[in-house]
């Protein structure tokens, strides 16, 4: 019988360690469980630093769970004072001053995420809202290329105290990358833990602001950073980009499953559809469904997700990425038209999701005044 997270938040009220009656769990200083088949993985937030204290804590939670669970079951317990820089996944939206936070995802690499996410970005902007992208592709960032600040490097700045770094910006979007530390031609080799830990420091130890949204463009498939990102930030919700091709549908099915996995758990906003059809520039009114029709609306019917739109094949597009604008900054076009009613309809999903779900440990949506997309 596999454990779950319900199975270890219920060992967890059996624990008081503070002295308040109250258990770990019941005291809000539990920051994360991960659940990986027979590892679990714990981190507890210490009001008591010493390491007597830490140790006694560790040691009857896994006491605890030994006498709980099949021997073969590890347990893992990581303690860190509860006033340091491991900041909770209740907290941290609140100190960074970001509003919501939305992770652009897909299970294949080539379906336009990287290019969906400048786009729904600058949309966002258009309408009024305080928007940056965090590019935590880490092996393969573009978000510098579309945005025109290849060559840019973020300056440290004093914020509230603490030497920060100042995100760079372009067409009112506020942006972070790797890509900003690393020349072009140089390939980021690096494993797990150290793009973690790079990643990290971006999002903690950068001077945001206040933003209304945080999009985080994640790399293709699943993995160490799509992990890290769940573990590090609290998501208000995801979206899954993929073409209408069945190969690619195959894999965006796999990163569905993965952020309604119940140890990570991520509210799926919506899907939206790339590459949708291929329209000439010479007739407008033309559509040729060169990668298959209505694949990730169906896709998102089976899976119970709601349909956020579709984007059209156009060269524009591309052109506009290449030259580092977004075809979002484009007026009066096809492309425009479609990115606009994805972002309204991004924004409903995410107000919808804020107000229909129980409170959890994911920021609730506040006031996003003057952002035109809210209606």
């Amino acid at each position: 019988m596999s454990i779950t997270k319900k199975d270890i938040e219920e060992v967890l009220k059996g624990i008081t360690t503070n002295g308040d009656g109250k258990s770990l769990y019941d005291g809000n200083l539990i920051s994360n469980i991960m659940v990986f088949g027979d590892q679990v993985d714990i981190d507890v937030l210490m009001k008591n630093p010493t390491l007597q204290a830490k140790k006694k804590v560790q040691d009857s939670i896994i006491k605890l769970f030994k006498g709980k669970f099949n021997p073969e079951v590890k347990i893992k317990v990581s303690t860190k004072h509860s006033n340091d820089n491991s900041i909770t996944p209740d907290t941290v939206a609140k100190i960074k001053g970001i509003d919501s936070i939305i992770a652009i995802s897909s299970g294949k690499g080539g379906v336009g995420k990287s290019t969906v996410t400048a786009n729904l970005a600058v949309t966002l902007a258009e309408m009024g809202c305080k928007v940056g992208i965090l590019d935590a592709d880490i092996y393969g960032p573009s978000i510098p290329a579309m945005f025109d600040l290849e060559g840019e490097r973020p300056l440290s700045v004093n914020y509230n105290g603490e030497s920060k770094i100042k995100p760079v910006e372009n067409y009112g979007v506020k942006v972070l990358s790797i890509g900003f530390f690393t020349k072009p031609d140089q390939a980021v080799i690096w494993r797990g833990p150290m793009a973690t830990k790079a990643l990290k420091q971006m999002i903690f130890d950068s001077a945001w602001g206040e933003l209304d949204f945080l999009l985080v463009d994640l790399p293709p498939g699943t993995g160490d950073i799509h992990l890290s990102i769940v573990q590090s930030i609290p998501l208000n919700g995801a979206v899954v980009v993929s073409t209408p091709q069945n190969i690619a549908l195959a894999d965006a099915r796999k990163g569905i499953s993965m952020f309604r996995k119940e140890n990570i758990n991520v509210p799926l906003l919506g899907i939206i559809e790339n590459m949708s059809f291929f329209t000439p520039e010479e007739l407008p009114d033309n559509k040729y469904y060169i990668f298959g029709r209505q694949g990730a609306q169906n896709l998102s019917e089976d899976k119970n997700v709601p349909f956020l739109g579709e984007l059209p094949l156009v060269q524009s597009i591309r052109e506009a990425s290449d030259v580092g604008r977004p075809a979002a900054l484009q007026e009066n076009t096809l492309v425009k038209d479609h990115l606009t009613k994805i972002t309204q309809k991004l924004v409903e999903e995410l107000i919808k999701r804020n107000t229909t779900l129980p409170a959890t440990k994911v920021v609730k949506i506040t006031n996003m005044v003057g952002c035109s997309a809210i209606k």
